[in-house]
């Protein structure tokens, strides 16, 4: 295991923990920072396209400052370099909904509720001890409820937990829930159906007591490299085999890569300028009046790299590690350090490329790797990994790995919303959909995307014995038709090229898009879910790139009631053949719980894969060698693997 310390600055080096207070400092001074004031958001403007890595003077930060007094919240920009404050937007939450949900509001959810009569009610009509109920503070979404419009919700669940090691999630108390007014700390409503039998059975599955002994069957897994790794860190530039990016690291993207490159010959070409994990929503499918509005945007209200955990070496991370350790702001606007939040390291995938060709006698074989830069993340009861994968053949595919503890509520027999867990526990159906935000750079930044998918030939006089299939392929040239549905019976999958970069044979280079081609949003189309999260109902969206559209739900999510983000990007209908593109892909899980993921879920998995087309005149790992003995049982011998 290595630790790096950030030490390069340039424009997209990590924030240090230096600029967070240089920040705040500036802030404090022009009055902005008080007792009251919270830090929502602090996070680095990408510099503009046309700078170069190394002018750290250009640096500038975005914070959203949120004043639990009541005060105005207010979006402001400040240059680092020149320690300044460029623009102070008030904002009307009435119109732009509300910033994120602080953390601190999570144990207050419970903290006013404890003390609210209604629910002392309705908890003493369950003879339940509030002292042993949990509440889950959730976002409130938005909803018939006119007088909640620029006012401060969120909603909350309750779960029953006998001691501090018992998992609440086991026991929810179900027909109840509160809706409560995080500025003014009251609460508006509490609507309570009637008791129902609460779940007995536990889900403690760290509890050996519960789960029965350990297993001792296991034999251990040394993964070692002892030669050391085959990157190179310098401060977060990444340099690996042939490829070469920065890392960085956003409170509400999470780990974000800039400028992949893969080095060719002599050429380092550009693929992707930026690459990352826009948004995520997770809607639930329950009509049931106590959950019917559970909708979240992880990303956008919750901000996934807020909560990113810190990486422990065989446990998370297995192998010759590398991490990083990315500084946040807290929500005072102090530094705070997620210690080893990024775990970089490779790995044996397997097969690279292999034959045993029967007229030259060559049995070959190479093995192949990859390199992975990942974090994870916890949200209430989910955990997610996200995965960023490099391999030696060009591919770039990311994957999200969702685990934790399904959400759960009362199963009184029979429910067409939800799966029985154990007895009396269900836990509603619902999705996981991510949105990744491509800013692709092929060869350059003037790129073209063209849909293709397969065609079948009917019978003819071409096609006598009716065997031939072909390709077609649809330029998409403006943001209108940029609106994507996958279709795997198709093979539908997009293409990504550069009508001015050629291969050696006089063809367009190339990336592919290949999508996992799973449901996206089944919620209504006139649902409220389907306004706010518009990005998930289509696979793909494609606009032109500009520098404030960076979030396919809009700048503000947190009870807003829709049409922001990409829904008013592509009403510009901006021409995209041949110009600077942004891929938006929505991909996801559709979870239909089952007892296997009872009382902590097993990982799922999800992602896509963006795959060389054209964009090397040939494969590019034949320079890539056998294995040797200290790696494998394979014998090399004159190129040959026997």
């Amino acid at each position: 295991m290595s630790v790096t310390p950030q030490t390069q600055q340039s424009a997209y080096a990590m924030l240090t923990s230096e600029e967070i207070s240089t920040a705040r400092e500036i802030l404090r001074e022009a009055g902005f920072v008080t007792d009251s004031t919270r830090f929502a958001y602090f996070g680095l403007h990408d510099p503009p396209k046309d700078s170069r890595a190394s002018d750290g003077a250009r640096r500038r930060v975005r914070v959203l400052l949120h004043d639990v007094g009541g005060s105005v919240p207010r979006d402001i920009t400040l240059s680092l370099g020149k320690e300044e404050i460029e623009t102070v937007i008030e904002l009307d939450t009435k119109e732009t909904g509300e910033l994120p949900v602080l953390d601190e509001e999570f144990e207050l959810v419970e903290q006013i509720l404890s003390t609210n009569d209604e629910w002392l009610a309705a908890l003493a009509n369950r003879n339940l001890d509030v002292k042993k109920v949990r509440v889950a503070p959730l976002s409130a979404g938005v909803f018939e409820y006119p007088e909640e419009k620029g006012r401060r919700i969120l909603r909350g669940l309750a779960f029953v937990q006998d001691h501090p090691e018992d998992s609440p999630w086991a026991h929810p108390v179900d027909g109840l829930v509160a809706y409560v007014d995080m500025t003014n700390s009251s609460v508006d409503r509490v609507l309570d159906f009637g008791p129902m039998d609460i779940p007995a059975e536990r889900g403690n599955y760290a509890d050996t007591e519960f789960t029965g002994p350990e297993r001792t069957s296991q034999k251990p897994i040394n993964i070692t490299q002892p030669e050391g790794v085959s990157f190179s860190l310098e401060g977060n530039h990444l340099e690996w085999e042939k490829w070469n990016f920065d890392v960085g690291f956003d409170a509400r993207e999470g780990v974000v890569l800039h400028n992949i490159a893969f080095r060719d010959g002599g050429a380092n070409r550009s693929i992707i300028h930026r690459a990352s994990i826009a948004e995520m929503v997770v809607p639930y499918g329950d009509p049931s009046p106590v959950r019917s509005w559970q909708n979240y945007f992880d990303t956008g209200e919750y901000l996934v790299g807020r909560y990113a955990n810190s990486l422990e070496l065989g446990c998370d991370c297995l192998g010759e590690i590398t991490y990083l350790s990315p500084m946040l702001a807290d929500e005072r606007g102090n530094p705070q350090e997620i210690r080893n939040g990024i775990c970089i390291h490779e790995e044996d995938t397997g097969i690279l490329a292999k034959h045993t060709d029967l007229w030259t006698g060559i049995a070959y074989t190479r093995r192949n790797r990859r390199l992975v830069v990942s974090f994870f993340t916890t949200v209430g009861n989910y955990d997610y990994g996200f995965y960023w994968y490099l391999y030696l053949d060009g591919t770039v595919e990311f994957e999200a790995k969702a685990t934790g503890v399904v959400f759960t509520s009362a199963y009184p027999g029979t429910d067409d919303y939800a799966s029985q867990l154990a007895p009396g526990l269900g836990a509603p159906y619902h999705q996981h959909l991510f949105c990744a935000r491509l800013d692709m750079a092929v060869d350059g930044m003037a790129n073209r995307v063209e849909e293709e998918e397969v065609v079948r030939l009917p019978m003819s006089e071409i096609n006598p014995r009716g065997n031939a299939f072909t390709r077609k392929r649809t330029v998409v040239t403006n943001e209108s038709e940029g609106m994507r549905s996958a279709n795997q019976s198709k093979g539908r999958v997009w293409r990504i090229s550069n009508p001015q970069s050629k291969n050696r044979l006089g063809d367009e280079v190339a990336y592919t898009l290949f999508p996992a081609g799973l449901p996206t949003l089944l919620a209504n189309d006139e649902s409220s879910i389907a306004r706010r999260a518009t990005f998930a109902t289509r696979d793909l969206w494609v606009t032109r790139f500009a520098e404030s559209e960076r979030y396919p739900a809009g700048d503000f999510v947190n009870q807003h009631s829709g049409g922001s983000g990409l829904p008013a990007y592509v009403q510009q209908d901006r021409d995209l053949d041949g110009h600077d593109i942004v891929l938006w892909h929505t991909f996801g899980l559709t979870h239909f719980p089952r007892t296997e993921d009872w009382p902590i879920m097993p990982v799922d998995t999800v992602g896509f894969k963006l795959k060389p087309s054209g964009f090397f005149d040939r494969n590019p790992t034949l320079d890539v060698p056998a294995s040797s003995n200290n790696e494998s049982s394979c014998h090399t011998e004159g190129g040959n693997c026997h």
